[in-house]
């Protein structure tokens, strides 16, 4: 049963057992994908210019479409040609090969560090271009541009948006007790460009993104109590927004981003309130004996999906941002907690636990069905890409704490490992702000 000692010991049963961690990339592996996934070829980029660019764009984009188990990209030396722009093709070629779409590209250098990529992407069976654009980049945004490449292909093949171009945020743990030391990282999606927003030598917990992908809140022991602090991810400013007595935890960002949602037990009893951020001001939604915590927004912003052990057991409940009675909408499993809606707000994913199992499940809210998509027996923290296809959430595997991902129908299942060392709470971010492109026209 979930008691008095529960937040204390959920957050201590994160970092447990602790290694050596280091700002190194995540290595993906996918380990179950699609059967009948959609063949495509991606060819390698042409160079033209002096020096060979940094990246390697058409491997970029090879892996992303890999990786979200949608495409299975042609091995690069089972291609019978290596076109780089459209006159280039003989889309005879192509079919004999059974590939559906075709990407083709080059990238020219055009200064000391500045590069423009250009790519297309084709319909091989109706010999038609679907895009095609050119891009400006310098080195240090040739892999963004990548990612942004796969965005385009993704969406014009499958009709939904792509989530390569985003980042997740999540925590990792050095060195043993007593001197562990902690790290909030930002990383590409694909577990590249781990950059250190963060180091503290006291727990790091419960990031979260604010809606417009620039900001996080989170919750730091660095004072030796819990305090939530919200930080620029750009230039590293930072404030502490909650340091009431007792418990500060659990931040959750308003859609909109005016308001933080969190946990504080300032009045004797874990709650949920409501910050202003602007004014400052609290609103408190629960009074209940029991612990409720773990506050987040529908996608509308109309109301909270919170944990509460006021049943006698974790289960999530629902209630308006405005205040009122609380409605129990889990009841399957003696354990259900850490909820967080899909983007459309039709599906809520959850930590959820039986027979002393713990793992992810997708519940959807108009029918109440549950299904479960993970399959370890210690799953957590949930978090949906941003286009709603994918779940990262964390897990353990031979004693080390990694971060998996599982596609919300349940076949695709990828794994993000440090080299070493344990990592937690992984949280995927918004879409980035765009910038418009202008695609080439069609030949």
């Amino acid at each position: 049963m979930l008691n008095k000692q529960f937040l204390l010991v959920y957050a201590l049963a994160l970092w447990l057992p602790l290694g050596g961690a280091h700002a190194a990339p995540l290595t993906i592996e996918i380990t179950e994908g699609v059967p009948g996934a959609l063949p495509i070829a991606v060819v390698p980029f042409g160079v033209e210019g002096q020096g060979a660019p940094p990246e390697d764009i058409g491997a970029i984009v090879a892996a992303d479409l890999k990786r979200s188990g949608r495409f299975a990209p042609l091995a690069e030396q089972d291609l019978l040609a290596r076109p780089h722009e459209g006159r280039e093709v003989n889309f005879r070629d192509w079919r004999v090969l059974g590939v559906e779409g075709l990407a083709v590209g080059k990238v020219r250098a055009t200064g000391a560090g500045q590069y423009t990529v250009q790519f297309q992407l084709f319909n091989v069976f109706q010999a038609t271009q679907l895009a095609g654009y050119t891009i400006p980049a310098t080195s240090a945004e040739l892999r963004r541009t990548a990612h942004r490449i796969s965005d385009i292909i993704y969406e014009k093949l499958t009709g939904e948006p792509g989530a390569f171009n985003t980042r997740i945020a999540y925590v990792t743990a050095a060195g043993k007790a007593p001197a562990q030391t902690y790290s909030l990282q930002v990383a590409d999606a694909d577990g590249h460009n781990p950059q250190p927003i963060l180091n503290s030598r006291q727990p790091l917990l419960s990031p979260a993104w604010s809606p417009d992908d620039t900001r996080l809140a989170y919750v730091s022991f660095e004072n030796k109590r819990a305090q939530i602090y919200i930080q620029e991810i750009a230039t590293g400013k930072r404030e502490l927004i909650a340091s009431y007595p007792g418990l500060n935890s659990a931040p959750a960002w308003s859609p909109d981003g005016t308001r933080l949602a969190l946990t504080l037990s300032k009045d004797g009893n874990p709650e949920i309130y409501v910050l202003s951020l602007a004014a400052k001001t609290l609103q408190r939604l629960t009074s209940n004996l029991a612990i409720d915590t773990e506050p987040v927004w529908s996608p509308d912003g109309s109301a909270l999906v919170f944990t509460s052990d006021r049943g006698g057991r974790p289960q999530l409940y629902r209630m308006s941002v405005n205040g009122g009675d609380a409605s129990r909408i889990t009841f399957a499993g003696d354990y259900n907690a850490r909820g967080v809606f899909s983007p459309d707000g039709k599906q809520l994913a959850m930590v959820h636990g039986t027979g002393g199992q713990y793992r992810i499940a997708l519940m959807e809210l108009k029918t109440g069905a549950l299904r479960v998509l993970s399959d370890r027996t210690l799953d957590e923290s949930p978090s949906f890409a941003p286009n709603g296809a994918m779940i990262i959430y964390a897990t353990n595997e031979n004693n080390r704490g990694t971060l998996a991902a599982v596609s919300v129908d349940g076949r695709v299942h990828n794994r993000l490992v440090l080299q070493e060392g344990d990592v937690r709470e992984a949280v995927w971010s918004p879409f980035s702000r765009r910038i418009m492109l202008q695609p080439d026209p069609k030949p």
